[in-house]
């Protein structure tokens, strides 16, 4: 089997991302750059059928153009997106594509995501783009276009207006740590916005840099 390792790890965590709420039934995807010219990648209906619950011979392993090499899934048919943001980002290793369950609320209202944690501002935005219906051209190219923005400045994250979330890294694990952070950062923004609206916290404006840890 091609790839059986690097396979086996992507089930470990397509199952994780899933268990954790990270993703619905709805969808999610999830890419790896294992060759210069092989990725693999989970099967279509990953959620909806299968729950996340895949053997690595349901992963596929793809090249850029679509052409299937192994693995008894199908292509999702949000491939074109993945594909988008590899071109677009060179040292790209990994792309997430989720529906996580608290930043769906800032990607369902095309609001940008604050930082409240020291964790994820290594980001430097986590901006929401406009709308474009999911798996298509539009939206391929609409990722695209911000991605060639981006490409110095791994890890890189966008919500998608109405649909979910992407994340990008050099590898498969720190994609998903990055997609954990970011969940854990939205739900600190939401809470923090309801004890601003309950009149429990008046946030005061900070004096000074804060030497924010944006390494590790």
């Amino acid at each position: 089997m091609l790839y059986y390792d690097q396979r086996k790890d992507l089930c470990e965590v397509t199952r994780m991302m899933f268990d954790r709420f990270n993703t619905n039934a709805a969808g999610g995807n999830i890419s790896v750059k294992v060759s210069e010219k092989h990725f693999i990648m989970t099967p279509t209906l990953m959620s909806q059928a299968k729950f996340c619950r895949l053997n690595p011979e349901d992963i596929i392993v793809i090249d850029k153009n679509g052409d299937i090499y192994e693995g008894n899934g199908k292509v999702t048919r949000e491939f074109n997106m993945h594909i988008a943001v590899f071109e677009s980002i060179p040292d790209a290793g990994a792309v997430v594509h989720a529906h996580p369950k608290e930043s769906m609320v800032f990607a369902s209202l095309g609001m940008d995501l604050p930082h409240l944690t020291e964790a994820t501002r290594k980001l430097g935005e986590i901006k929401a783009l406009d709308f474009a219906p999911a798996t298509s051209v539009e939206l391929a190219e609409r990722v695209r276009s911000y991605m060639e923005e981006r490409k110095n400045s791994l890890p890189v994250a966008a919500l998608l207006r109405e649909h979910g979330i992407l994340v990008v890294d050099r590898t498969l694990r720190k994609a998903y740590d990055m997609l954990e952070r970011i969940e854990y950062n939205a739900y600190v923004n939401i809470h923090a916005n309801l004890f601003r609206a309950l009149g429990i916290y008046n946030p005061k404006e900070e004096k000074g840099n804060l030497a924010y840890n944006v390494e590790e």
